[in-house]
């Protein structure tokens, strides 16, 4: 099952990583101040990943 996981990282800012259900990291976050910050930032991606464009950047 694909989950997101909530962490505070070394600098003491909260982060997410997606994982899929083999465990794999799909992403990433940037460092939030706060975990409501951080939260904001899971329901972003919820909400517009699905409708995301895939471009592909040639050399």
């Amino acid at each position: 099952m694909t989950k997101f996981e909530i962490y505070k990282d070394k600098a003491g800012e909260y982060r997410f990583r997606l994982k899929a259900g083999n465990g794999q990291v799909i992403a990433v976050s940037e460092g939030y101040k706060s975990k409501t910050s951080c939260m904001n930032g899971i329901e972003s991606v919820k909400k517009n990943a699905p409708t995301a464009t895939i471009v592909e950047i040639e050399k």
